[in-house]
């Protein structure tokens, strides 16, 4: 936990998908400020793959996390910028 929510998005460079989604990320980090981390999650790394097996996740999926650490939402990619910050229910600055 963190104070904040955190976004992780399971990143695997080998789909077309991951591209799109870190730049609708970028688009809603812009909005949000430093309201919420954005944070990536890429396979075949240590530490990207310690998160996806702590909480199964998939490639290509969007996992939210409370400000106490716990796992809230789960969502495969494709969001828009403005679908992203209505999933994360924090207003745009």
């Amino acid at each position: 936990g963190t104070g904040k929510p955190a976004l992780v998005f399971v990143y695997d460079p080998n789909l077309g998908v991951s591209l799109s989604q870190t730049e609708q990320m970028n688009e809603a980090r812009d909005q949000l400020g430093d309201q919420v981390y954005f944070l990536i999650a890429q396979i075949s790394s240590r530490e990207g793959d310690q998160l996806i097996a702590e909480h199964g996740a998939r490639t290509a999926e969007l996992l939210l996390f409370d400000p106490e650490g716990e796992l809230i939402k789960r969502q495969s990619a494709l969001l828009s910028a403005s679908e992203l910050i209505q999933w994360l229910d924090v207003p745009a600055l």
